[in-house]
């Protein structure tokens, strides 16, 4: 299939304040992985901390482009200044890497592929996506259930976990936000830091039990 869009048509937003533009999806690429992140307002997340390594990870090299805008991307405690145009370019699977808007409309394109390897879409893109749609929509119901769903396919997985614990706050399903958040963390401590600046947790932030959790 060919074809063109504006990024504006098919973004969805964030309640982090950003929004995605599933390029891949859209337009059935099966050669490479590519999307496209917008942020509203200067601070907002662009590139959330992430490597490349593990089971729910792509394995990918990853290229990242500033269309619009102006960034700070971070790499392995590096600050990196990203005005419009720039390239920034990550091989090492290993490398923690992130992203902040310092303009409004800010937005980076992102590629990536595993070296030697046909393409396939990371787990996270096959499944998280899917739900992750549903927050955009505000529709926690559903995200709920679709998180649920993945559970019972994957148990533990602290991904998901994590955001069936965010749906649930949102829903003010308290004990069980609690309860799969603690999961998520036990599994995969990264989440413990997500959880402190995610406002799908405002709704129990002042629970004692979420300090616990997240110290």
């Amino acid at each position: 299939m060919s074809g063109s869009a504006h990024i504006s048509d098919l973004a969805f937003r964030f309640p982090t304040g950003s929004s995605w533009a599933m390029l891949r999806t859209h337009f059935g690429i099966q050669s490479f992985g590519v999307n496209a992140y917008i942020a509203e307002e200067p601070g907002h997340q662009l590139v959330g901390e992430h490597d490349e390594l593990g089971e729910r990870s792509g394995n990918h090299e990853e290229l990242y482009f500033i269309s619009s805008g102006r960034a700070t991307f971070t790499v392995n405690g590096e600050e990196i200044d990203a005005p419009t145009g720039t390239f920034v370019f990550v091989r090492d699977l290993a490398a923690k890497r992130k992203a902040v808007a310092e303009e409004a409309g800010t937005t980076v394109l992102i590629v990536g592929g595993k070296p030697g390897e046909a393409f396939t879409p990371s787990p996270w893109e096959r499944n998280d996506a899917e739900g992750l749609v549903h927050f955009a929509n505000e529709d926690y119901d559903k995200a709920a259930e679709t998180y649920e769903q993945f559970l019972a396919e994957t148990p533990g997985d602290p991904g998901f976990l994590y955001n069936l614990a965010c749906a649930e706050s949102r829903l003010g399903r308290k004990e069980a936000a609690l309860r799969h958040l603690s999961q998520s963390v036990e599994t995969d401590a990264q989440y413990k830091k997500n959880a402190v600046e995610d406002p799908d947790f405002d709704a129990i932030r002042d629970d004692p039990e979420f300090s616990a959790i997240t110290g």
